[in-house]
Parts: C-alpha cells; sequence; structure tokens
C-alpha cells in the first residue's frame, strides 16, 4: 500500500492552500482525485467536509471540489458531475472556501466550550451532535431542562470564549490517551479500536476531548454564541442549538 498523502488540515487549520499533484483518479460522472497533499477536511464528528476548488498550474483550468471523504486513509475529493477531471501527475493549487472552513472552526470550539461547560457544571455525557457554518447542536444526557438552565449555560459559555483560553491540539499514543479521566464525552466511544494515536483538542482550563476536526487557536477568535432553542428528544437526552453572535452579547 503506498503511502497516504500529506493531510494539512490535522497538523494546521489555518492552511487555506497548498500546491499539490494527482496520484488518482477515478472518472465517472462524479470524479473522485487523491493528491498528494491537501487542505481538505473530509468531514467527520458532526463537522462536513470542505469546499473549494483546484487549479491546474499548467493552464489555469479550474474544478469545484464539492466535498471530500476519508476512503482508506487517503482524503478523496468529489469534482463536481459533468467535467473530465485532472490527470493522474498534473500539479494543482489547492484553495479551501475559507469563508466556510473558519466558521466551520469558530462553530466547532465553541460546541466544544459548550461541552465544556455542560460538563463541567452538570457532569451530562454528550449523546449526539451537529454543525452547520455558524451554527449547531449538541445532544446532552439531561432528564429536564428549562429555559433557565439553558440561559445560565449560555452565559457560562460566553464567559469562556471572552476568557480567551488558547485551544491545543495533540497526538498522544492510545494509552497515553485513555489514561486521561473523562477524555471521551460521549455516551459511546466512537473511537476505532485498533486505533493507535488519539488526537485530542484541548480548551485549556475547560476542556479536553479526543477530537479529529478543525477548530481555531483561541476561544477568543469565536466571537460568542446565543442559545437558540432547546428541546426534548427523549427521557434523558436533551438537545441545545446554538449560533455564533458577534460580538459576544452584552458585552
Amino acid at each position: 500500500m503506498t503511502q497516504s498523502g500529506e493531510q494539512l488540515c490535522y497538523t494546521d487549520a489555518y492552511a487555506r492552500s497548498a500546491v499539490a499533484r494527482v496520484r488518482h483518479v477515478e472518472p465517472g460522472d462524479a470524479p473522485l482525485m487523491v493528491l498528494d497533499r491537501t487542505v481538505f477536511y473530509p468531514g467527520g464528528g458532526g463537522q462536513p467536509s470542505d469546499r473549494g476548488v483546484v487549479v491546474r498550474t499548467a493552464d489555469g483550468r479550474s474544478w469545484t471540489v464539492r466535498g471530500a471523504r476519508k476512503a482508506g486513509g487517503e482524503i478523496v475529493h468529489e469534482l463536481e458531475p459533468g467535467e473530465e477531471p485532472p490527470a493522474v501527475g498534473d500539479e494543482l493549487q489547492v484553495d479551501l472556501d475559507w469563508a466556510r472552513r473558519f466558521a466551520l472552526m469558530r462553530t466547532h470550539t465553541a460546541l466544544h466550550a459548550l461541552c465544556g461547560v455542560v460538563w463541567r457544571d452538570h457532569g451530562a455525557l454528550v449523546t449526539g451532535g451537529n454543525m452547520e457554518p455558524g451554527a449547531g447542536r449538541m445532544d446532552f444526557e439531561f432528564e429536564t431542562m428549562s429555559g433557565d438552565l439553558v440561559d445560565s449555560i449560555e452565559a457560562a459559555v460566553n464567559t469562556e470564549l471572552a476568557a480567551a483560553r488558547e485551544v491545543r491540539v495533540n497526538v498522544l499514543p492510545r494509552d497515553e490517551a485513555f489514561a486521561i479521566p473523562d477524555l471521551i464525552r460521549t455516551k459511546i466511544n466512537l473511537l476505532p479500536a485498533g486505533i493507535e494515536e488519539i488526537r485530542t483538542i484541548e480548551i485549556v482550563g475547560l476542556d479536553l476531548q479526543a477530537d479529529g476536526g478543525t477548530h481555531v487557536a483561541n476561544t477568543s477568535e469565536v466571537g460568542g454564541i446565543r442559545v437558540t432553542g432547546y428541546e426534548s428528544k427523549g427521557r434523558i437526552n436533551k438537545r441545545i442549538r446554538i449560533e455564533l453572535v458577534d460580538p459576544i452579547p452584552d458585552a
């Protein structure tokens, strides 16, 4: 098996572009393409995949990348249907839709701050979550939920975001990672059984979790959040919906 291409999204979330060569192409109604390096995030953990464009340096021809996914350890780029894809060996400029990615980074970090506050103050596990640029939701193991409770959670999250906490990315050996108390905040452990290294995201002083997504480097980049709704999804499963606001409410 050949070595996987360089996947910059996991080491530098702020990398917006890269120069790459095409390693593999699957033509068809919706062509697929693998590169030797990429800035695209393939989606996972509730975070959607990136979108963007690639431009062939030889002649300036461009293709829209409508999404990406992980397959066999590679990040596979999904091109728009109906176009002849680049050829193996072509050199491409790879560019993210940066505004969308940065909104997802801010949203993802806001959701981790929400999770950190709920765990610290209420000890509630996460039972699900999802996001889009600028908005997201998380489900928690709460038996009851009220407007007063949600208001207090919103205020606490905004206090933590305004504290300008550093957000650190680390990759740890499996045994070392699982020695960290409460590393897995989800009701079900979604990590693959045989994985040897665990990527963690730490909001310093608030939250530390296993996570594969992209985040901002400091909570000050998030701005603030507003809880837009809450609802019951079962006897002990309550959903909180948030959206980003900038600046922080009442700041």
